[in-house]
């Protein structure tokens, strides 16, 4: 079963996104991009690292470079339990 982003979150996990630049096969003079964006966890970013391994080995578009950023969405201090909710009119 697939954690929710929540689940991810509370783990640790941020979001990270890739912006992927490469070269058709075709025309090598030619640069596309491709986004990519999942939950990983920094610095080690396993899932980026998987992807790009994947890239690498199906795909015939040579990378050129990779840009990337990660966010930390949810840290320790801003979760908390709620336990009653208050419906105002």
């Amino acid at each position: 079963m697939q954690e929710t982003p929540t689940e991810l979150m509370l783990k640790g996990y941020g979001l990270t996104t890739a912006e992927i630049f490469y070269r058709m096969p075709d025309y090598q003079n030619v640069l596309n991009t491709f986004l990519w964006q999942d939950y990983d966890l920094a610095p080690d970013h396993p899932r980026l690292f998987k992807f790009v391994e994947f890239w690498q080995d199906e795909i015939e578009g040579p990378l050129h470079s990779i840009r990337f950023t990660h966010r930390k969405m949810l840290s320790s201090g801003e979760w908390r339990q709620v336990v009653g909710e208050f419906h105002y009119h």
